[in-house]
């Protein structure tokens, strides 16, 4: 088995379940009834008639290529499950019910969804380039019962579980760009049939979904992982400089493509509907799936622990992975919760291998200006645990100004005054990302007790940049976020 996949399936199923189960994960809760937000191909129309999500996404990638290489390609979603709670008659039939209560158990009735990995290829990179190959996926209706009994064992009811068919293609088509590189699109497509006349029969509007309609013959959470044999995958977000233009004309519509498994390894693509950086990993103090994604695992663990027994119940009766959230923080141990209180990382670790890892943050570049305030070389660091604090300098932290300081970036001094380009790389959020090319006025530059330098900026395009630098308000990036426009002042100690 491909390692790299495996290890890539944890941060994929936290993306195909987001938004699965809302909290506080019960069917009555307000955020419950707009469910399924990320990845959703909706049938073609649907998205017209404002009932359902646009049917297609695509991505392009780069890929380095091999002698044999070769592609496999894994395409995964939710389908939509309606379960019904239906109650036994004395006449031997079954009436629909939103609640039913069997012997010691409770069942609401309720969108399930069943998961769902197509596995497509491998695929000859040779064979594909040139050429569209079109891959059909076709999933099949289905309906299963499940008798529930009371405690006499006589019938009590059943539930009823209900699924639409599903029907989309896969598009692939690489091309030669550079002697070095492949860029591969991947196109998903919901290709469901229009409903019949009998759903609207209108006659402007014969073939419209309703929103029922349109969620049920859905691909929900849909995203792709791509495993390439004797090849790698280039990254779009932090191309090597070889690749750099021809990642720039790489497009994307509804989805995100970064590198995925372990840090290092290049084999695994995850295209994503959702925005990460490379590499993406679930933390390891993170033990229950909250469907939450990376959200706030310590605060929605200990709102679960104050549900009140009856809004427990509910969940119970929600959904199975509703009871197992539960279960799971009711059993979680004093050590555990603690766990989720934070874990500091050292964000340098990549470039000193004596130090704990996180490699979300690569090393800043050298700094000019004041001393650095971290700990000398060879002194112990603030939670090293002998008691050593020697490395807090109140002379060397005095003597910071950050209105007065500069950072060499490019050979370029930039301190307060200077102009600069915003370029945001992989551990930017969103919000950074909305700011990549605008160019910034600096405010300040901050050198920090860990070594990290942080330079804080106003946009220029911002109407309100003169009134949030008057209150000190600054967006900060690092220095490698930042390109100079402009000789910069001269750094304060320099003649």
């Amino acid at each position: 088995m491909n390692m790299s996949l495996s290890l890539a399936r944890a941060v994929a199923d936290a993306v195909l379940y987001e938004g699965y189960l809302l909290y506080p994960y019960r069917a009555s809760s307000q955020k419950n009834q707009a469910r399924w937000q990320f990845g959703i191909l909706g049938p073609p129309g649907a998205a017209a008639a404002g009932t359902g999500e646009e049917p297609a996404m695509f991505a392009d990638c780069l890929l380095s290529p091999g002698p044999a290489s070769g592609l496999e390609v894994h395409l995964r979603f939710l389908q939509l499950q309606t379960r019904t709670a239906e109650k036994a008659d004395d006449a031997g039939g079954f009436t629909p019910v939103g609640e039913l209560a069997a012997g010691a158990s409770r069942w609401l009735s309720w969108d399930e969804a069943v998961e769902h990995e197509i596995t497509l290829g491998p695929f000859p990179l040779g064979r594909l380039t040139g050429t569209e190959e079109t891959l059909p996926v076709e999933i099949p209706a289905g309906m299963d019962l499940e008798e529930l009994t009371d405690a006499g064992g006589r019938t009590a009811g059943r539930l009823v579980r209900r699924r639409h068919a599903l029907s989309a293609e896969v598009r692939l088509e690489a091309a030669a760009v550079t002697g070095r590189l492949l860029r591969l699109r991947v196109t998903v497509s919901n290709t469901a049939p229009p409903p019949p006349d009998s759903v609207a029969p209108h006659a402007l509007a014969p073939h419209a979904w309703s929103k029922e309609e349109a969620i049920a013959r859905s691909f929900i959470g849909s995203h792709l992982l791509l495993s390439v044999q004797d090849g790698d995958f280039v990254s779009l977000l932090e191309p090597p400089e070889w690749a750099a233009d021809t990642a720039r004309h790489c497009s994307q519509h509804r989805c995100w493509p970064v590198l995925a498994g372990p840090e290092g390894q290049t084999d695994v693509l995850l295209v994503s509907p959702i925005i990460l950086y490379d590499h993406p990993a679930v933390a390891p103090e993170s033990s229950v799936a909250l469907y939450d994604s990376t959200e706030i695992d310590e605060i929605l663990t200990l709102r679960v622990l104050t549900l009140t027994d009856e809004e427990k119940a509910e969940a119970r009766a929600t959904d199975p992975r509703a009871a197992a959230v539960i279960d799971r923080c009711e059993a979680m141990t004093a050590e555990e919760l603690q766990q989720l209180h934070g874990v500091l990382r050292n964000p340098h670790a990549l470039a000193n291998p004596t130090l704990p890892a996180d490699p979300t943050l690569p090393a800043g570049p050298p700094t000019i200006g004041p001393p650095r305030i971290g700990p000398p070389a060879g002194s112990a660091s603030p939670g090293g645990g002998d008691g050593d604090l020697s490395w807090w300098r109140p002379e060397a932290e005095a003597s910071v100004r950050p209105e007065m300081d500069a950072v060499l970036i490019d050979g370029i001094p930039v301190a307060r005054g200077s102009r600069v380009r915003v370029h945001p790389r992989r551990r930017a959020d969103a919000q950074d990302l909305f700011f990549a090319g605008q160019t910034g006025r600096v405010t300040s530059v901050h050198f920090d007790v860990d070594g990290s330098t942080h330079v804080g900026l106003v946009l220029e395009q911002d109407p309100a940049a003169d009134l949030h630098e008057g209150y000190g308000r600054s967006f900060y990036y690092a220095p490698d976020e930042l390109e100079p426009l402009e000789p910069g002042p001269r750094p304060r100690g320099q003649a």
